[in-house]
């Protein structure tokens, strides 16, 4: 599965790597770069972050690299939110955008990917990097245990659209 991320737009809906970036801009990247590396090594999904280059003077795309984190800047000119449509048009495969720009999530949407939230992808990386994952697959086990015990009746399926988002997210 490849993760799209738009990096200042998750900096500042989070709390703590707002925090970070209060002190410097470099520092909020940082911090977001090590808390994906840290997800990265947990569920070894590819991920690409993408920043806006400012007033930057390249003229061409920025790329770096940070472990298995691939990192864009956008070319002096262009918003990342444009980097992200490229890069997602491009993209074959289950991938799965960060923004919470509606505009993302709606060109994201059309074009068959699955959109996320910021504050959601920041909830689902903290659960994957702070809990254990004998303890998830417990919950798990647990959770479809009482499923089927609860399950009386015909069943009450999502449209298939919404099961195919869903069964995007919980990969993550």
């Amino acid at each position: 599965m490849l993760i799209i991320i738009d990096g200042y737009n998750l900096i500042r809906q989070s709390l703590s790597l707002k925090r970070c970036e209060n002190k410097s801009l470099e520092a909020g990247r940082n911090a977001l770069i090590k808390k994906l590396a840290e997800y990265e090594k947990k569920k070894a999904h590819r991920i690409t972050v993408v920043f806006d280059g400012g007033k930057s003077d390249w003229m061409d795309e920025g790329r770096d690299r940070a472990g298995n984190i691939n990192i864009i800047y956008s070319r002096r000119g262009e918003r990342a939110d444009d980097v992200i449509k490229r890069i997602a048009a491009q993209a074959v495969g289950d991938v799965i955008v960060v923004s919470s720009d509606r505009e993302i999530s709606s060109f994201i949407t059309r074009i068959g990917h699955t959109p996320l939230t910021s504050p959601e992808f920041e909830v689902i990386m903290n659960k994957a990097i702070y809990t254990s994952s004998e303890k998830i697959r417990q919950e798990r086990k647990t959770k479809i245990a009482e499923q089927k015990k609860k399950k009386k009746g015909p069943a009450k399926r999502l449209p298939r659209t919404q099961r195919k988002v869903q069964a995007k997210i919980n990969k993550l």
